[in-house]
């Protein structure tokens, strides 16, 4: 990442489609975490396990990995914004129903029509922000990776702060932040009608994955995803603190994210190479899942807000690399790599409850995260050797990139 705009560089000048977008993703992402607070008192209302609890996160993430290889099309055929707006219109839907569910049953499916308008949303919005940002490519990341962490910070502080009155609170407040965002979305950005598209097919996100390069950044992000997901669904578990406790670990998790993918890690690119920044930020990972076995729960604080560092770090590298190592299109590049790195949110959110159960242990969900993570940087230092420079964007992937 040698060369990358600063920030405050970035920041500036920036056309109002990149700010309305770079705004809805916030909102977008502060859904991930919106639930980590009031996980608990989800279970304790509707009287649900708490494996049943994590399938808010693996049906939300699971219908959003096989949405992934549609968003692609949809943009091509549709226009970027279309496809924005309709993806932001099921989030204010479903965020509002889910304000109203009964059970864990209904809040499950609601979470997974959450998930389809997020696959929509966020594929579209990464290739619409790296098209339309001015400063290049590397620039567009920072923002879009500041929008990321902003999200996931600001996620668990509503949920915890609308949590305390109620665990309907946090879903409320989503939609109607999420609104907000569809509104302006709808009215402030440009018009698909003068955008050339290219022609983008079903399966074209699952093609790209045949180049070498993007399959194992893929892999080995799917990998990393499935740790990342460990802590965020099975930490509150272990916590066992209020919704305002849990909500603020997770603010400073989130923060760390933030600072972490803007500011540390086209440092550490430039200081180590973008590949081998990715293998010692992904050890660095496994090193704090398996400080996370220890059972002292303030060691799993400090832990748990350290991998915000790891994670902003890995966010902003994996997502460089799998933008610009392909020669595919942008949008199909994005559709395919989220894909698999989904994949393994998706595993990892279904899995945890069982791994403790069927362990009988606690913190046997982290080992097994440490593990994958261990396993990702094994893919990544070994299955990368001899690849060109990611940074050498091929001229189709600019092309299609900014025509969508």
């Amino acid at each position: 990442m040698s060369g990358t705009a600063s920030l405050s560089e970035t920041l500036r000048e920036q056309p109002k489609a990149v700010w309305v977008t770079a705004f809805a993703a916030v909102i977008a992402f502060m859904g991930i975490g919106l639930v980590d607070p009031i996980l608990l008192s989800i279970a304790k209302e509707l009287d649900a396990t708490p494996s049943q609890v994590t399938l808010l996160f693996s049906s939300y993430l699971g219908v959003q990995v096989l949405a992934m290889l549609l968003t692609g099309a949809a943009a091509a055929r549709f226009g970027a914004k279309r496809t924005l707006v309709g993806g932001l219109s099921l989030i204010v839907l479903a965020t509002l129903a889910c304000a109203l569910a009964s059970t864990i049953t209904e809040l499950v499916a609601l979470r997974a029509v959450w998930g389809l308008g997020n696959a929509f949303f966020i594929a579209t919005a990464l290739s619409v922000i790296v098209g339309a940002a001015s400063g290049g490519q590397q620039g567009a990341i920072l923002l879009y990776e500041a929008a990321l962490g902003l999200g996931l910070s600001t996620g668990p502080l509503l949920g915890a702060a609308l949590g305390g009155l109620s665990w309907r609170g946090p879903f409320a407040g989503t939609a109607v932040l999420m609104g907000i965002a569809l509104v302006l979305s709808a009215t402030q950005l440009p018009s698909d009608a003068s955008a050339p598209r290219a022609k983008v097919r079903l399966f074209d996100p699952l093609r790209a994955l045949k180049h070498r390069g993007l399959l194992i950044t893929s892999i080995g992000s799917a990998l990393y995803t499935a740790g990342f997901f460990t802590v965020l669904a099975w930490s509150p578990f272990v916590l066992e603190f209020s919704a305002l406790g849990i909500g603020l670990v997770f603010f400073a998790w989130g923060l760390s994210v933030a600072v972490s993918g803007v500011f540390l890690a086209p440092k550490l690119a430039e200081l180590l190479g973008e590949r081998r920044a990715t293998v010692v930020a992904v050890l660095a990972y496994a090193v704090l899942l398996a400080a996370m076995l220890v059972d002292d729960k303030t060691l799993l604080v400090i832990a748990v807000v350290l991998s915000g560092v790891a994670s902003g770090l890995l966010n902003t590298l994996f997502t460089g690399t799998a933008m610009s190592i392909s020669p595919a299109p942008r949008p199909v590049a994005s559709a395919g790599y989220n894909f698999l790195r989904w994949l393994g949110g998706a595993a990892a959110a279904t899995l945890v409850g069982h791994i403790a159960e069927w362990s009988g242990w606690v913190h046997a969900p982290f080992l097994v995260g440490a593990v994958l993570c261990v396993l990702a940087a094994v893919a990544l230092g070994l299955g990368t050797r001899g690849l060109d420079d990611p940074h050498h964007v091929p001229a189709a992937a600019i092309l299609v990139g900014e025509e969508l």
